[in-house]
């Protein structure tokens, strides 16, 4: 682990080589902040498009944080039910996946108090008109300009909690798609206004450096993309019968050929790039393999393709189920480290704005 007196730097890539390329060469330079909400069980989707990402990194040695980010739960939500377990089955999915918490730290916003406490600060450091241009901020504002529930205070400062989540354990690399980069500038922004208002031009905050993502785009039973909400998801926790019935409902056409198309069939190439992803095969070649055998042989591939390539992991999950305590235990550890280096952040943000009394 890095100490805090001595975080990796983003100066130090070597823009000259691709960032693979350094990670392979360098992987100690590096820091990686990534997260999900406990919302619900993750998901294919989540599996192949950020998952698989972070245990290679980890492999790589990368030193990786990921926050279970439990009080942006309540951005647009009254309530929640059941928080605990979902933590829980979140610790579960990430370890059956290949995460391992000796090298790994694993922790929950809410444990984390100086944190959250950065956030006061560095809200002073961006404007009302910076957040409400903030993509996010902006689709949440429109949703509620349209009759949906009303845009929190929690949900408007959104952006600013993911900044302190990445500056506070010196995060230099952030795996994000191309419609989250507008975060990482007010990450960026943050550090500098902080580095030049409070700390007289010293660095205390390095800026990171987005680490884009091309992930494949999932899609569901339904047609569209694979989410917790839609209820047109395959769990990593599902089991095989369940797995072969959510295929079942998968959309597809009324030509018996099979071909890959994805602007023409989106819902038969969705199968296949589904089927491509677990076999590690090209869809269109598995297009040609099927002919004419019809939706109904191609959904009897996919489901045999999710099903091998999801046992091992869903083997290990199950073993791993029944023992609740040594999850509390891998929870506690992560939210120690995260806690300890928090609290060296706070402490040096606190010397240079003067407020250590």
């Amino acid at each position: 682990m890095f100490s805090i007196d001595a975080l990796p730097r983003t100066d130090v890539h070597d823009s000259a080589r691709p960032l693979e390329a350094q990670i392979t060469a360098s992987p100690g330079r590096f820091r990686v902040l990534t997260g999900d909400r406990p919302t619900g069980p993750l998901h294919l989707g989540h599996y192949f498009g950020t998952l698989a990402n972070r245990v290679r990194l980890q492999r790589a040695g990368v030193d990786l944080f990921i926050v279970i980010a439990d009080y942006q739960v309540f951005t647009d939500r009254d309530g929640v039910t059941g928080l605990s377990d979902t933590v829980h089955d979140l610790v579960l999915d990430y370890l059956a996946a290949g995460v391992d918490p000796d090298t790994t730290t694993i922790f929950t916003h809410s444990s984390v108090p100086a944190l959250n406490q950065l956030v006061l600060p560095f809200l002073s450091l961006v404007t009302v008109g910076e957040l409400q241009r903030n993509p996010t901020v902006k689709a949440e504002a429109q949703a509620a300009a349209n009759g949906h529930r009303g845009l929190s205070g929690l949900l408007f400062s959104y952006p600013v909690h993911q900044a302190a989540d990445i500056l506070f354990c010196g995060g230099n690399l952030v795996p994000v798609g191309r419609d989250q980069l507008p975060h990482i500038e007010i990450t960026r922004l943050i550090a500098r206004r902080f580095n030049e208002r409070y700390a007289g031009g010293r660095t205390v905050f390095a800026e990171p450096e987005a680490m884009l993502s091309e992930a494949p785009v999932v899609l569901g039973a339904d047609g569209a993309k694979m989410s917790k909400s839609r209820g047109n998801a395959i769990n990593l926790s599902d089991d095989e019968d369940r797995t072969a019935a959510v295929i079942k409902r998968f959309r597809t056409d009324s030509e018996r050929t099979i071909s890959y198309e994805p602007q023409r069939r989106p819902e038969v190439a969705g199968l296949l790039d589904l089927a491509a992803l677990c076999l590690n095969r090209p869809a269109a070649g598995l297009a040609g393999e099927l002919g004419n055998q019809g939706s109904a042989a191609l959904k009897a591939l996919v489901t045999e393709a999710v099903n091998e390539h999801l046992r091992p992991l869903r083997q290990r999950r199950r073993e791993l189920a029944g023992d609740r305590a040594q999850l509390s235990r891998i929870l506690a550890e992560g939210n120690r480290r995260a806690v300890d280096i928090a609290d060296r952040t706070l402490n040096r943000v606190r010397a240079a704005m003067g407020t250590t009394y």
